[in-house]
């Protein structure tokens, strides 16, 4: 077996292919768009460059025939703020050998160990979690768009290198012909009508005041999460121009009380029911297809990104409020069938709840995974919400671990 980084078109095209030969039989597998992928490791694409460093690899066997593929990264806004450092490991795909596997994550992890890392988490992204985050260990049918899809065999393979499950992550679905429990319509009026309280969704056109807005909201929302870290500004103009090709502004809303922007709410349409259409290849004939099938309402699915509330409006009712409102928008858009919650970590609770009490219907487990180098390392699951960070925060101060940067929290 050769292992190569990927540097050119040749190596490029077989991390690629990889992928395709794996799954070749498996119907349920879409691929995903190979710019998307492209564009994670191109530092003029992924803003995360300016704080941080990626590379892959692409496993062959003598013959030349690929047989695997890994990629390497490091958030260095992210990577200190956890007892050990750590880095990512992701895009990861290899054929049922352990031999093979394992040298795809020592890869990873000697690339990690020679910066510093001391653990990896996988599979994850370079990039926001929202996409390409976590194995997928129940639920494989067709994914939705940015939710990983993996063959059953690879969670034996992590297992066996030494990866323990740091969090679980759920998806819940919708099926929007099935109505909400009437005591929730009923609490969403009431507080969707609250004075001082105004609901409004997106507009392309007041881009850069949505992105205030949202790092009004993201400071407070997520400054309780395991490794929260302070919001680059380019960070959210790179996943704004993202939201402007894949969403639609009418499925992403803010919560105003007072004119205070307390909530934030992102949902797209689920592209992966195109995706499947073309392969992953983004060519004339495919963006053709692309448009046709666009036309026909082939996309009947949605996927809900994100949702967040600072905290002193948590609890309150303005999740369900926002769905109130959603609804109205829904019914001009009878296409769409089906909506899916992904993903919220088994550290929120709260969250879980939530997507249980509008009918919400668990299909998907995946697990982010991390691999501690040190063997005789303690290893801790990500911490609940709230109580738990407060105490890890407090015991960093009291030891002195760390610069302003390596004693932030980061958003999982």
């Amino acid at each position: 077996m050769k292992i190569t980084e990927v540097r050119d078109k040749a190596s490029r095209k077989a991390f690629h292919r990889t992928a395709h030969l794996i799954y070749k039989d498996d119907p349920e597998w879409i691929a995903p768009l190979e710019a998307m992928v492209d564009s994670t490791f191109d530092p003029a694409r992924n803003v995360f460059f300016k704080h941080g460093e990626g590379t892959r690899w692409v496993l062959t066997s003598e013959e030349g025939v690929p047989m695997g593929r890994v990629a390497a990264f490091i958030d260095y806004h992210k990577c200190h703020t956890f007892r050990q450092p750590t880095g990512g490991m992701g895009y990861f795909e290899c054929v049922d050998d352990h031999e093979a596997a394992f040298l795809l994550f020592d890869t990873a992890k000697a690339w990690l160990m020679a910066r510093g890392m001391e653990a990896m988490d996988g599979p994850v992204n370079f990039g926001e979690n929202m996409l390409n985050w976590g194995l997928l260990v129940k639920g494989f049918v067709k994914q939705g768009f940015g939710m990983p899809y993996h063959k059953p065999y690879y969670l034996p393979l992590f297992e066996s290198y030494g990866f323990k499950v740091y969090f679980e992550q759920y998806t819940y679905h919708l099926d929007r012909s099935k109505p909400f429990p009437e005591r929730f319509w009923k609490i969403a009026e009431w507080v969707a009508n609250r004075p001082n309280f105004r609901f409004e969704h997106a507009r392309f056109d007041k881009m850069e005041q949505h992105i205030r807005e949202f790092l009004h909201v993201y400071e407070e929302a997520w400054a309780s999460h395991d490794n929260h870290q302070e919001p680059d500004l380019d960070d959210i103009r790179g996943m704004m121009r993202i939201a402007r090709i894949i969403a639609d502004e009418k499925f992403i809303w803010f919560a105003y009380h007072n004119d205070e922007p307390v909530l934030f709410f992102g949902m797209i349409p689920d592209w992966n029911q195109l995706l499947a259409k073309i392969n992953g290849k983004l060519n004339l004939l495919n963006l053709i297809k692309l448009y046709v099938h666009l036309k026909r309402k082939t996309i009947t699915r949605t996927r809900i990104l994100v949702m967040g509330v600072v905290p002193k409006f948590q609890g309150t009712g303005l999740e369900s409020a926002v769905f109130y409102h959603l609804d109205k928008i829904m019914k001009q858009k009878p296409w769409y069938k089906e909506v899916e919650l992904s993903w919220v970590g088994d550290f929120n609770p709260k969250m879980v709840a939530m997507y249980v009490s509008v009918g919400g219907v668990h299909t998907k487990t995946h697990y982010t995974m991390r691999c501690l180098f040190d063997p005789k390392a303690t290893f801790e699951r990500a911490p609940m919400l709230m109580r738990e960070v407060r105490v890890l925060r407090e015991e960093r101060q009291k030891t002195g671990n760390g610069s302003k940067e390596s004693s932030s929290e980061a958003e999982t």
